[in-house]
Formats: C-alpha cells, sequence, structure tokens
C-alpha cells in the first residue's frame, strides 16, 4: 500500500478526525507521566501523526502542530507555560516529519512485504524517536521543568515510549488507513466464521493471560510477562501480520488501561516498554514470515498450474496436428476423384463443401501453430488487419449456433479501421468471448437473447473490440477472479479461456477486462494502425 497526498478538497474532511482521533489516543494512554509532562511509557499518537504524513506529506504539519498544543492545553494544562510549550510543540512536528519523511523514503509501500522491510521500518521509528526525544527533553530542560541530572533519563523513556507506540499501533493504523487494507484485514481475521472464531479465540486468551499476569502480588507481573507471547505467537501463525497487528494493538491498550488501575508503583516502568516492544516485533516477524511463505507457495502453485497449461497446449498441439493433417488430406483426395466426375450440381455441391472442409481444416492447424509457438516463446505475427473483416469473419462463424438458440446477434465495427493483430490469435480471442456470451444467454427467456459485438477507436493508438450479452450479469467479486487460470463457473469447463485469451491481448500491448454489472460486458484494446488506407 502506497500513500500519495490527497486532493486540497479533502484536506478539511481529513484534518478534523484526524486532530479528534490523535487528542482522543492521548488522553487515552496518557499514564504515568513524568513530572506532570508528555514523557509516558506510551505514545501511539505519533503513528496516527506518522500515518497522516505519509499521506498528505508537509501539508501534515499545520494539523499535528494544532493537535500536540491542543493536547498540552486540554490534557496536561500547558506546564511549560505558553512560549516553551510553542518551541516544544514546533520541534515535535518537525522531528516527526523527518521520521516520516525517511519512512516514505526506506520503507515506501509499507513494512510487512519482507522481513528486510519490516527490520528497516522498526529502525527508522526507533533511531527518529530516539533523535526527537533527545532535543524535545533538552528544550524541557531548558525551561526548568527537568532536572539536569535526568535529562537521560526523561529523553529514554520519551524516545522508547514512542518507538514501542509507533512499533506497536502503526500497523494496524496502516491497514485501516486504506480501503484494501481494510478489506484485507477484514477477510484475514474477521469475514469468514472459522477466521471469525479463531480471531475470537485468541483474543479471549489474551484477556486470560492479561488476568494471570496483573493478578500476580505487585511486582511479580514481569516474572510472568511471556504469558502475553502465546495469544501473539496463536494470531501471528494463523493470520500473518494482521493478527499480529490485531493482538498487539489491543494487549498494549489493555496494558495501558491496567497500568492506569493498578497505578505506577505495581511494574518497572522501563522493563514493560522493552517487552512490549519486544512482543510486537516477535509478533510480526512471525506474521512476516508466514506471509511470505504463503505468498511463495501460492506463485509455485500457479507456476506449477502454468506449467502444466502449457505441457498440456504443446501436446494437443503436437496430437490435433496429424489428425487435422490428414483431414485436410482426405479432403483433397475426395476433391480429386470428384473433379474426374461430371455428375452435375451435386457434385458442385460436394466440392464447395469439401472445399470448406479443407479451409476448416486448414485454419485449425494454423491455430494449432500459432497456440504452440504462443505457448513455447510467446511469439505473435503481427499484420495489418482491417477490423470489420475480423469481426465479420467471427460473427459469420456463430450465425448457425445463434440461430438455433434464437439469440440476436448485433455487430457495430467502425468502418474504414485497421487494426496491429495477429490474426489467428486474435480470432481465438474473439471466438472464446462470443462462446461465453452464446453459453450466458441460453438461460434467458426466448425473445431476451441478445449478444452485441461493439469495435471503435478509443484513443489515436487504441481500438477497443466489446462484446456484451443480456445474461445474468457479473459481480464484482467474480470480475477479479475470472481471469485466473483454472477459475471456470461452468461445469465441463477448464478455466483456461479467459486467462489464454488476456495473455494473448497482453502480448499484442493490449488488455482484457470484464465490466461487473447486470448484464455480462468483456472489453479489450489492441493497438490500432494510424494509416489510413490499407497498403
Amino acid at each position: 500500500m502506497t500513500f500519495l497526498p490527497m486532493p486540497a478538497a479533502r484536506d478539511l474532511r481529513s484534518t478534523l478526525p484526524f486532530v479528534a482521533a490523535y487528542l482522543l489516543l492521548d488522553w487515552l494512554t496518557y499514564a504515568d507521566p513524568l513530572w506532570g509532562l508528555n514523557i509516558t511509557p506510551w505514545n501511539p499518537e505519533p503513528a496516527l501523526g506518522l500515518l497522516f504524513w505519509l499521506r498528505r506529506g508537509r501539508a501534515a504539519a499545520l494539523p499535528w502542530f494544532v493537535a500536540l498544543l491542543l493536547g498540552e492545553w486540554l490534557i496536561r494544562g500547558l506546564p511549560a507555560g505558553p512560549l516553551w510549550t510553542l518551541a516544544g510543540c514546533a520541534w515535535l512536528t518537525l522531528g516527526y516529519g523527518l521520521v516520516g519523511a525517511a519512512l516514505r523514503r526506506f520503507v515506501g509501500g509499507g513494512p510487512f512485504g519482507t522481513g528486510t522491510a519490516l527490520m528497516r521500518w522498526a529502525a527508522v521509528v526507533a533511531v527518529g524517536c530516539l533523535a526527537n526525544a533527545a532535543v524535545y527533553v533538552a528544550l524541557l530542560q531548558a525551561a526548568g521543568l527537568v532536572p539536569p541530572a535526568a535529562w537521560a533519563q526523561a529523553a529514554w523513556r520519551f524516545g522508547i515510549g514512542d518507538s514501542v507506540g509507533v512499533l506497536v499501533s502503526m500497523p494496524l493504523l496502516w491497514m485501516v488507513a486504506d480501503a484494501a487494507g481494510r478489506r484485507q484485514l477484514a477477510e484475514t481475521v474477521w469475514q469468514r466464521p472459522a477466521v471469525r472464531a479463531e480471531t475470537a479465540g485468541y483474543l479471549l486468551l489474551a484477556l486470560c493471560m492479561l488476568w494471570a499476569v496483573f493478578g500476580m502480588p505487585a511486582g511479580d507481573e514481569f516474572a510472568h510477562f511471556y504469558f502475553l507471547f502465546l495469544p501473539a505467537i496463536w494470531a501471528a501463525s494463523r493470520q500473518g501480520v494482521h493478527g499480529a497487528a490485531v493482538i498487539v494493538f489491543a494487549l498494549q491498550m489493555a496494558i495501558v488501561a491496567l497500568r492506569k488501575w493498578y497505578g505506577p508503583a505495581a511494574m518497572s516502568v522501563a522493563e514493560w516498554q522493552m517487552l512490549d516492544a519486544v512482543l510486537a516485533l516477535v509478533g510480526f516477524f512471525i506474521g512476516s514470515a508466514v506471509d511470505e511463505r504463503r505468498r511463495v507457495a501460492d506463485e509455485l502453485k500457479q507456476t506449477l498450474r502454468m506449467a502444466a497449461a502449457g505441457d498440456m497446449a504443446a501436446a494437443l498441439a503436437h496430437e490435433l496436428s496429424q489428425p487435422v493433417t490428414a483431414l485436410g488430406a482426405y479432403g483433397r483426395a475426395c476433391q480429386h476423384l470428384l473433379e474426374q466426375d461430371d455428375a452435375g450440381e451435386r457434385n458442385a455441391l460436394l466440392r464447395t463443401a469439401l472445399g470448406r472442409m479443407i479451409d476448416e481444416s486448414n485454419r485449425a492447424a494454423e491455430v494449432v501453430r500459432r497456440l504452440r509457438d504462443f505457448f513455447r516463446s510467446g511469439a505473435t505475427r503481427l499484420e495489418r488487419v482491417r477490423a470489420d473483416t475480423l469481426v465479420a469473419a467471427l460473427v459469420r462463424q456463430f450465425r448457425v449456433p445463434f440461430h438455433e438458440h434464437d439469440v440476436s446477434l448485433v455487430q457495430q465495427v467502425e468502418p474504414d479501421a485497421w487494426l496491429q493483430a495477429d490474426r489467428v490469435q486474435i480470432e481465438l480471442v474473439l471466438r472464446n468471448l462470443l462462446a461465453n456470451a452464446l453459453d450466458a444467454v441460453k438461460a434467458q427467456p426466448g425473445g431476451q437473447r441478445k449478444v452485441q459485438v461493439l469495435a471503435r477507436r478509443t484513443a489515436p493508438r487504441e481500438f477497443c473490440v466489446s462484446v456484451i450479452d443480456s445474461g445474468t450479469g457479473i459481480d464484482a467479486a467474480l470480475a477479479a477472479r475470472l481471469f485466473e487460470p483454472f477459475a471456470t463457473t461452468k461445469a465441463a469447463g477448464m478455466g483456461l479461456g479467459l486467462a489464454l485469451s488476456r495473455a494473448i491481448v497482453a502480448a499484442h500491448g493490449g488488455r482484457l477486462w470484464a465490466e461487473a454489472g447486470a448484464q455480462g460486458a468483456f472489453h479489450f484494446t489492441l493497438p490500432a494502425d494510424e494509416r489510413e488506407e490499407a497498403p
């Protein structure tokens, strides 16, 4: 997921919720402060600010500065006074902005792709937050709010608090900030009943472990902290980084709430901070490894299936080439025999039929050869093809089956348009789409079966062909997986037709896609020949 600056019209609509959410997180996690200042063990609100910076760039500086000022005023009562508060908030805005810029440069689309990206993200966060804390605490010390001998302690506590808050909270907020991320998060941890039960299971286990840890006598919690690794490992190993993001965020918020409940004397702040960070990193590393293993397994499975499809196509090409060639030979022999006999009109009809048989056998043999070449090397033989001639030839082949099923076939092709295409391969694509359209409308009542073939120029160098049917249509979920190999809705289908068609169109420099809607609609583009006249 890559964050890009948002349009200016959305600035205000996003700024107000950001400030409100930032203040809410600040208030919820403001526990055990040093000298009543903004130096606490856990600070998740900078994670929200960093995401806002990644989305809006430097335009996020003013809203973040305002959120920091309001937090100092409404939550802490301006303990540093107006001038030092302004200086401190200005530095925090600048420091966090530098961390955000470093994240955009070194992490980019997200820290969860590989273990290396995760390490880079954690390193940028830790170094940036500690450096930011060192300058901020120095300003507070200059204001007389931090004792001279306590600078290192305060800077360490504030820097680690920011680091832990960002490491634990940012992954979940990162996923929620994007529509695709939200959808994937829901699919992974909540949408399906079995997954939902598992999520509830490890959250319940987390509650039990928290009760076991915090139910110990004061001072003994640290010795039993390892109990909290159980739900984190369960979530990460089963649901990858999405499950890890959910469980470590839930554990951190529960720990902050329990710390408020038990008070500051019950636990060692530094030890809890470090163990909380380690818990989060362990969960994310396990989740990242699980997701990476699943991606590799899926890619290997897809590669093996495509290799099997290629081998199958090559075998079909080899096995079919001989009988198709023999068919042509038999047809030519019959034609030769008939030419020795003048039986009149009957013989003329036979000659015509046999001639068509020979033409079809030659065409089938050419399709087989071209498919074999395409699977072997991806080769296409581009030539200048007239669009209306190409479409008319394919439509003519479907006249009989369309008539048998009472299907109305309409074609609208831009006249005098020329394409650069491999005729045989594009005929295969269009034939597949027309056959699918015929299957789609067969179930419709008589008089409602209609297929349209539209072909028109959509750009100076682009030509678009559309096959639209009056069937039951395609929903968004089906449209997203239609072109995957072996994905089919037909009982007798293999699910290779659309995958092969998309590969052929892509080899031509075009694209093939399905349009979700109440009727079936498939479109593919091809490069147009800009010359007006045939050569």
